[in-house]
């Protein structure tokens, strides 16, 4: 087996990817993305026109978007801790809170961010406000489902925790939880 990954430890999505990786001990080779590595730059354009990252190559297969990957692996490489539970009912469960961590924490987490590295005259004060919002109903609405499991979709370690860690904590760097949200700190 000769899995590749591109992408940089630091990037929120790789990280989703790296935990699932780690999770079941899956032996991959990690190609790192950094600034001003330009072979390492053009393979990835090579692979993936969009330049986004990660990127994982499978062989003669490439694999693109982080739930795609985390699938990918489950069903090419399973290990001991199953990401994606075999109940469908369970499984729809992870896809969904896996879909709000991208779409309700990960992304306005990266309006916020990606906002801080334009010039003051290309900001977006609308947008950044309108990120704020949708942290603030997210933490909101996770804190309340949070007080009915243990882990982000229910009992057990999965695809959800694999998206929530890395976006949450990122999250909170750039818009911080407020403390009446125990359970989501926790």
């Amino acid at each position: 087996m000769t899995l590749k990954l591109y992408g940089h430890p630091f990037s929120s999505y790789c990280q989703k990817v790296l935990i699932a990786l780690y999770e079941n001990e899956t032996p991959f080779e990690f190609r790192i993305l950094a600034p001003g590595d330009q072979q390492a730059a053009a393979e990835l354009a090579a692979l993936w026109p969009f330049k986004k990252m990660p990127v994982l190559v499978d062989g003669d297969r490439t694999v693109v978007e982080t739930s795609i990957i985390i699938e990918h692996l489950g069903l090419r490489y399973p290990g001991p801790v199953r990401l994606i539970p075999s109940d469908a009912q369970v499984a729809l469960e992870v896809r969904m809170m896996d879909r709000f961590f991208d779409l309700y924490v990960m992304t306005p987490m990266q309006k916020l961010v990606l906002d801080s590295l334009r010039a003051p005259a290309d900001r977006d004060p609308a947008g950044v406000v309108d990120a704020r919002a949708m942290l603030d109903s997210a933490y909101g609405w996770l804190d309340g489902v949070m007080a009915e499991r243990r882990w982000g979709a229910g009992d057990a370690f999965s695809l959800a925790d694999c998206a929530a860690a890395p976006a949450l904590f990122y999250a909170d760097w750039v818009h911080p939880m407020d403390q009446a949200f125990d359970r989501v700190r926790a």
